[in-house]
């Protein structure tokens, strides 16, 4: 049955949300145009209708939900998104991984911060809300899927088509006009993380949180109020720093234990297109707390914040017009509204740009003149670094735009991104960011005035000089002989020393005016972790073992066997050092759905084309029984972990385990683990699973077969090992077999000797119950030995043996140390707590403006 009355629902109420929105916009714009009894008439009226657009909002969001929780595949949202094995918790990922989920998430953050603002601020209610209204209709507008028929218009992508009329020229539909697939695509496996589950929803939170400083601007423009809009919308534009901020970082940290390129932070044009709006953010607080006093920052206040707003609508243009499509793993493809994002992008441009060239000459003059020694010209320094580090990212990452802008004139440009994307930001942002971490210091030192012209540069020596020394000693003990490298680490010590300091002053004489020092020490500090993280990672998993993984893949024998000599290769049970540990490979391990940990995949027939598996034995777990043979438990059979333990020369052993997911409709996803320590990480992927490349899941392949008749003592060499037959005893239970009185069971035990001393055991049975002989086969998938009994002579007591061979279980390895990366996100945790201080201090006096 098709579900359409949820499907109708939720388009309707869509198409309400718009409505009210505009209907909204307008209310508040003659409330705020009138100056009579009829002001609060319409001002009512604007909060009835702004109130209907939020409970739409809410309806909207939750009819979708109600589509991609109960698996409504008839409808295109959840069957490309969503599928039946999806927890729940991956069920709301997959709500934003489509356009207009994400679109549907922004418009309900916006729709609630509204609602604040009508309460919180009512003497600046009806001009912020006329453009936060019309913003909020704007992005409406974006999810609506209305087609005006007389022009063939279409206006959105509604969430709420049926698949049948998303993709009408299906064969299928001739045939069975209700067909409905009995599965969905599934959700990319680089967003089953749980950090997708938090990362998009606070990243654009911060996106919503920028449109009040830009709200209030513009109110503040239009109502002439040039100096007042900048205390109410200060704690906004901070706390919307820190939210932005943590949503950046959340998605650095997914990255980091996500992808496999090694890192958490790698240029992509996407990645920036977030960065560069925060960058521009941080730069138009720092001038809107000079604005008391500097009528130059008050202009440069307003051109940021204009700015700031307008790069948010820009990266979201760049993420969803599919133009970074070829350039961008993290880009949406284009479904139609590129149109609508330039006309949401130049209305807002225009808008702001003109009303700023209106007002220019009412603003307030100059009235001193900027010095060395005046803490304003120090804000508008770092500010323009700020500025200088937006528009270099923002410059390069464009490059496709340009082509587009060429294509449209009827040029050729084939100008390319850059091959070495991370080469080509970091050589330029590393000198940009010890500008930022001297002038950070240097700043906060003239802010508070510890810097005077009587005292000139003096207060900064101590700190200068302990950088000096800590750099000395880091140099000589961490090899440091880059210069670019040897200035970084100079001027992020030399900040934390500085801003440091001020801190210290700060706690002393008012606690509530730490924040600026506190996010200044984290950035220092931060940058400090990015030096180690990034500039001296190294590879630990070096190859020793004389064993090519490929003389033939280009990817392995380039850059004189590069790969080669960094990837490690690991064969079941035996291990080999990496660094300071002894690495051994335990096998290939899934997860059973409810249960904590994970299961060895040899313990689990895994049902072809289900989400389940038969348990092969009983499966224990710390004393619990977990399942017993025989019974289905559910299992996510895409994902193979693989257990890697990782022993320390004190014995002390710690297991991690990365993740390969083959997932036949949308490929092979590779996932690392990290192993933490207090001053590094050791970061770790497999890079190569030749079983699961290249077979897939097909049977193994064994060796003819082998025999040879053997007494106790005696030695066989099977498959690259020695094996001693050690002893046959009887046994009295056989897993499996209920032995009776008459019954009766021997078991072999051959104790096999690997390389590094290694040893393993292999312990067939030969079993006589009810007149019958039973020989099955022990198999060992660490030596990649099957063996079993052929016959015993009692009376000699000769035993036979038969044996096949297989190549032994093998994966590829590659990890790396990532020193000191802890302060990364120590640092990055003291900025958003610096930022979220600085709100609190600003909002008692934003909220009495």
């Amino acid at each position: 049955m098709i579900h359409e009355t949820i499907g109708s629902v939720g388009h309707l109420f869509v198409i309400i949300s718009f409505v009210t929105a505009l209907l909204a916009t307008f209310a508040y714009f003659k409330s705020a145009q009138s100056t009579n009894e009829l002001e609060n008439d319409w001002k009512l009226t604007a909060r009835v209708l702004f109130g209907l657009h939020l409970i739409s909002v809410i309806v909207v969001a939750g009819s979708l939900f109600v589509i991609i929780y109960n698996h409504y595949f008839e409808y295109h949202y959840a069957f490309t998104h969503s599928s039946l094995q999806l927890p729940t918790m991956f069920m709301i990922s997959c709500y934003w991984e489509g356009q207009e989920g994400s679109f549907l998430l922004w418009i309900f953050w916006q729709a609630i911060l509204g609602l604040l603002l009508m309460i919180k601020n009512p003497k600046w209610e009806s001009p912020v809300m006329t453009v936060f209204a019309l913003v909020q209709t704007f992005l409406t507008s974006m999810i609506l899927g209305v087609i005006i028929p007389w022009i063939d218009l279409k206006i959105g992508s509604s969430p709420f088509l049926l698949l049948r009329e998303a993709q009408p020229d299906l064969p299928v539909w001739s045939m069975q006009p209700n067909f409905i697939p009995k599965d969905g695509r599934g959700l990319n496996p680089l967003l089953q993380n749980y950090w997708m589950v938090i990362h998009p929803p606070t990243l654009f939170l911060g996106f919503a949180l920028t449109l009040v400083p830009f709200a209030y601007l513009i109110a503040g423009l239009w109502k002439k109020k040039l100096t007042e809009w900048v205390l109410p919308a200060l704690p906004w534009a901070l706390f919307a720093a820190g939210v932005l901020g943590i949503g950046i970082m959340m998605g650095a940290y997914w990255a980091y234990e996500t992808l496999n390129f090694g890192g958490y932070w790698n240029w992509d044009p996407v990645e920036n297109a977030s960065f560069v709006p925060w960058l521009v953010l941080l730069g138009a607080i720092h001038t809107m707390i000079a604005h008391k006093t500097s009528s130059s920052a008050l202009k440069t206040s307003i051109i940021l914040v204009i700015a700031t707003f307008i790069l948010v609508l820009y990266s979201t243009f760049l993420n969803r017009s599919g133009i970074l499509g070829n350039a961008s793993v993290h880009s949406f493809t284009d479904l139609g509204l590129s149109g609508q994002l330039l006309l949401y992008m130049g209305t807002f441009l225009f808008v702001a740009i003109a009303m700023s060239i209106y007002r220019w000459k009412d603003l307030p003059q100059d009235t001193k003149e900027l010095g060395t020694y005046n803490r304003e010209f120090w804000v508008f320094v770092g500010a323009a670094i700020l500025g200088l580090s937006a528009f270099q990212l923002t410059f390069t990452t464009s490059i496709p735009v340009y082509n587009k802008i060429a294509e449209a004139f009827g040029l050729l440009s084939n100008i390319a991104l850059p091959a070495d994307q991370a080469e080509h930001y970091s050589k330029i942002q590393i000198w940009i960011f010890v500008a930022v971490a001297i002038l950070s210091g240097i700043g906060q030192y003239v802010w508070w005035g510890k810097i005077k012209q009587s005292t000139s540069f003096k207060p900064l020596i101590n700190p200068a000089l302990m950088a000096t020394f800590l750099s000395v000693v880091f140099i000589n003990i961490g090899k440091i002989y880059t210069i670019p490298y040897i200035i970084l680490l100079w001027s992020g010590l030399f900040a934390v020393f500085a801003n440091f300091k001020i801190l210290w002053f700060l706690i002393r004489e008012k606690f509530s005016l730490v924040g600026g020092a506190v996010a200044h020490v984290g950035l220092a500090i931060m940058l400090i972790g990015i030096l180690f993280s990034a500039g001296y990672s190294k590879v630990v998993s070096l190859n020793r073992s004389g064993f090519a993984i490929s003389t033939k893949v280009e990817e392995f024998t380039k850059d004189n066997n590069k790969e080669n000599k960094e990837n490690l290769p690991l064969w079941l049970g035996q291990g080999a050092q990496m660094q300071d540990y002894l690495v051994t490979y335990k096998g290939r391990r899934i997860e059973v759905r409810g249960q904590k940990g994970y299961f060895n995949k040899n313990d689990f027939e895994i049902i072809e084309g289900d989400f389940h598996a038969v348990a092969l034995k009983n499966i224990i777990r710390d004393s619990v029984k977990i399942a017993s043979k025989g019974d289905t438990v559910t299992v996510e059979p895409e994902n193979t972990y693989y257990e890697l333990e990782f022993k320390n020369e004190e014995g002390k052993a710690v297991s991690l385990f990365p993740r390969w997911q083959v997932n036949p409709k949308m490929g092979t996803a590779i996932s690392p683990d990290v192993k933490h320590a207090w001053n590094h990480d050791i970061y770790t992927y497999v890079s190569l699973d030749p079983r699961l490349a290249a077979e897939a899941g097909s049977e193994k392949q064994w060796s003819q077969t082998e025999e040879q008749t053997v007494t106790t003592g005696d030695t066989l060499f099977i498959n690259d090992f020695v094996a001693i037959l050690k002893e046959v005893n009887r046994v009295t239970n056989v897993d499996g077999v209920e032995l009776g009185a008459n019954d009766a069971a021997v078991q072999a035990n051959f104790q096999v000797l690997g390389k590094n001393s290694q040893q393993f055991t292999l312990s067939p049975i030969f079993v006589i119950k009810g007149g019958m002989v039973a020989m099955p086969a022990f198999e060992s998938e660490e030596t990649g030995i099957k063996i079993k009994f052929t016959g015993i002579n009692p009376q000699s007591q000769e035993f036979g043996f038969a044996w096949n061979t297989t190549q032994q279980e093998l994966i590829v390895v590659k990890a790396l140390e990532k020193p000191y990366i802890n302060l990364v996100w120590i640092g990055s945790i003291l900025v958003f707590i610096g930022l979220f201080i600085a709100t609190y201090r600003r909002l008692k006096p934003a909220i009495a403006a």
